[in-house]
């Protein structure tokens, strides 16, 4: 002891700061057993919420607590709450004293989020049976003096709770005290909360601003409380449905009965009347958000199943278009090699002078003309499919996606006579679109077929200048079938000099062309490597 007394003082503080903690950790452990939330807190006179409310010596029960929530605005200052015994009225009473109590000594009260609560200067209870046989105090005697000290003191800034206010005496004298005191504090702003079972205070909240009635629900079919806070709605008392269940007289009950005042009854009636409403509204509630939710359900699902049949439909047209796709593809190849045989063929008889070889020969021609047709309906399918574009003479087209030409006559089959280049053309108007001044995209063009006139009249020159590779590529081709089915000895190409694209395109082409003989540049006096002149074989 000797040696800790010079340490008293450190040991007072050491001990005063293990309290602190000990009641830190005790409020939070509280909180945390009672799902507890902290509240917002408002200034004396405001209005007060409650969400979730529940009253602090409910837990741990063997039953579930059952919340309540109560909302009252600036101008809201009185609540009565009416309806039977063992309803939950003095409960409902105490927990909101005990909740604002809690928060203004710093312990988190069992409430939700969404919590606002003014601060209280005084709190004033009249609960419970005071009456004193040494203090010469009957029950009624004990009320009024708790309601006169509150008369006295309370002010803007006070919580008033008072059950079973009236009671204890003439229940028209009751009811008119009560009626004048709670008048009273409603002027002056204090925040009431007071339980009654006396009807002419249910009227009240009809003829004074500030006073708003009050219930807790009570099931008419099991006599049983719910314990369901109710704002705006008077509750009834059910005492002879109480007294009938428990076994009372019919004889007895309709006495009571008869003797009850009309306006009693009245009022009683249409407590009963609104309470059934309330209870269908309910019922309808709870059916239309049954349905809502069954219409989401069937929503979410329909939802899912379009996008699913999306989903499937575009996989389908996917297959389809790659089917499509292979199908020209494999016959288009089928036609080439066809074309292929067909040249090998050419070049078998081309050295044929009699008239038997010239006769096959021709025939061998007609099959080359009409494979060309069949490729170049191959190929047009290849392209977007688009309606042809009304043309007039004179107009300028794009052949294709190809070269740009001059619809020089539009024949009776319907057929288009295009000039392009100096090459002249015969094709479908499926095939051709306005040009205007647009140089058209640079994609290869579809050779067009080209008529027997036309390939007797076919030129021995071409001109390619101006052109993409791809045109001149496919516009090279062309011409060579043209000079070649005219039986021209050769065919000149002017391509020009330039970055040598265009050129280097035609060499390709007349390469790998087995009725090409021999090419070169022209001389340099008629275009030199401007110029490519191909001899066809004979």
């Amino acid at each position: 002891t000797d040696l800790l007394r010079p340490e008293r003082d450190v040991v007072r503080e050491a001990h005063a700061m293990c309290v602190i903690v000990d009641d830190i950790v005790a409020r939070a452990r509280y909180a945390a057993e009672v799902d507890g939330q902290v509240p917002g807190i408002g200034g004396p006179a405001s209005s007060i919420v409650i969400r979730s409310g529940r009253h602090p010596l409910l837990f741990g029960g063997d039953r579930p607590v059952i919340p309540f929530d109560l909302e009252l605005s600036d101008s809201e200052r009185t609540v009565l709450i009416s309806g039977p015994n063992t309803g939950g009225k003095t409960v409902l009473l105490k927990a909101v004293g005990l909740i604002a109590a809690m928060t203004q000594s710093g312990i988190m009260p069992p409430v939700g989020g969404g919590t606002t609560l003014p601060i209280f200067h005084s709190f004033f209870t009249d609960i419970g049976d005071h009456q004193s046989i040494a203090a010469s105090l009957s029950t009624f005697s004990a009320h009024v003096k708790a309601l006169r000290s509150i008369l006295i003191e309370a002010d803007e800034a006070s919580l008033i709770l008072m059950d079973e206010v009236g009671s204890g005496t003439d229940p028209a004298e009751g009811a008119a005290l009560a009626a004048a005191a709670l008048l009273s504090l409603t002027r002056r702003r204090s925040l009431t909360l007071a339980s009654t079972h006396l009807g002419t205070l249910k009227q009240l909240a009809s003829v004074s601003n500030g006073v708003v009635n009050a219930s807790l629900e009570f099931d008419a079919s099991t006599l049983s409380p719910t314990y369901r806070f109710l704002k705006g709605v008077p509750g009834r008392s059910y005492g002879l449905a109480i007294a009938r269940r428990l076994g009372v007289s019919e004889q007895v009950l309709a006495e009571a009965e008869a003797q009850i005042p009309d306006t009693e009854r009245h009022l009683d009636a249409v407590l009963a009347a609104a309470e059934q409403r309330e209870r269908e509204m309910n019922a309808r509630e709870s059916a239309l958000e049954e349905r809502a939710s069954g219409l989401e359900e069937l929503a979410a699902r329909l939802s899912v199943q379009a996008s699913s049949q999306e989903v499937r439909d575009a996989e389908l047209k996917r297959r389809e278009r790659e089917a499509e796709k292979q199908a020209r593809k494999e016959t288009k190849s089928y036609l080439m090699d066809a074309r292929r045989r067909v040249e090998a063929a050419i070049s078998t008889v081309q050295t044929a002078a009699d008239t038997s070889s010239r006769e096959a020969r021709r025939l061998v021609e007609e099959g080359i003309k009409a494979e060309s047709r069949a490729l170049e309906q191959v190929e047009q399918v290849e392209r977007a499919e688009r309606s042809a574009a009304p043309v007039i003479v004179g107009q300028r087209v794009r052949v294709g996606h190809g070269s740009i030409g001059v619809v020089q006559e539009i024949r009776p089959d319907g057929k288009l006579k295009v000039l392009v280049g100096v090459m002249r053309m015969l094709v479908d108007p499926a095939t051709v679109s306005a040009a205007g001044n647009d140089p058209g995209p640079k994609t290869p063009a579809p050779k067009p077929s080209i008529s027997t006139q036309e390939e007797r009249d076919s030129p021995s020159e071409i001109d390619l200048r101006g052109m993409t590779g791809d045109e001149a590529e496919s516009a090279t081709e062309a011409a060579v079938d043209a000079a070649f089915l005219a039986e021209r000895p050769y065919l000149r190409i002017i391509h020009g000099m330039g970055t040598g694209v265009v050129r280097e395109r035609v060499r390709r082409v007349v390469s790998t062309d087995r009725r090409v003989a021999r090419f070169g540049f022209a001389p340099a006096n008629q275009g030199g490597t401007g110029v490519t002149i191909v001899e066809f074989a004979e």
